[in-house]
């Protein structure tokens, strides 16, 4: 005899799995090293203030 199966339960059981699958792509692919983050943010702050150097007016009215 074949096993019965609820298509509900089978429906919720195979979403689960598929959001499961979406959640580790996404960490692997938006994960990075802590050394990989500060290296970002140092990056980026040293473009902010290379810019701001090239500023015509300043924020604080200068």
């Amino acid at each position: 005899m074949a096993e019965i199966v609820n298509l509900r339960m089978a429906r919720k059981r195979a979403a689960r799995a598929e959001h499961e699958r979406a959640a580790d792509e996404n960490r692997i692919r938006h994960a990075l090293p802590k050394s990989e983050k500060l290296a970002r943010r140092a990056e980026k702050s040293r473009l902010d203030s290379h810019l701001e150097g090239h500023r015509l007016v300043r924020k604080d009215g200068e």
